[in-house]
């Protein structure tokens, strides 16, 4: 699929310790002009406006880090990779293209003072 017709899967978090987490599918976007910040008010504007959406309407969410790429290997965390803080996407300025980001490539999106305490003490919890 080329670049300017691709499909990303934003996992959003809204816990890290209970592992609470959803994935919005976004289809048809051009990673050669949306940008980071782009990329983050599509994706909160998706969570504001769809079904099924009601309890992330209040997350704040400010901070992307890239998860996987198609076919790449996984982190053993399963809520999200705590290495490579070098994958955070935080030029908002940056094309999506210009930063790696392909077709059916994963990116986190979630609150970054959550992360942080997160990656510090990485203790799940259960319900």
């Amino acid at each position: 699929m080329p670049v300017e017709d691709s499909v990303l899967t934003i996992r959003v978090i809204k816990s890290f310790p209970y592992r609470i987490t959803k994935n919005l599918v976004l289809q048809h976007v051009n990673l050669s002009t949306t940008t980071v910040a782009q990329l983050k008010d599509l994706s909160k504007e998706e969570i504001n406006t769809k079904p099924g959406w009601k309890v992330y309407k209040h997350v704040k969410l400010d901070t992307l880090k890239l998860y996987t790429k198609a076919h790449g290997s996984k982190t053993t965390n399963l809520i999200i990779n705590l290495d490579h803080d070098d994958w955070i996407l935080d030029d908002g300025d940056a094309t999506l293209a210009s930063l790696g980001i392909e077709n059916e490539t994963e990116i986190s999106f979630f609150n970054r003072d959550d992360y942080e305490a997160f990656k510090a003490d990485p203790t799940e919890k259960w319900v």
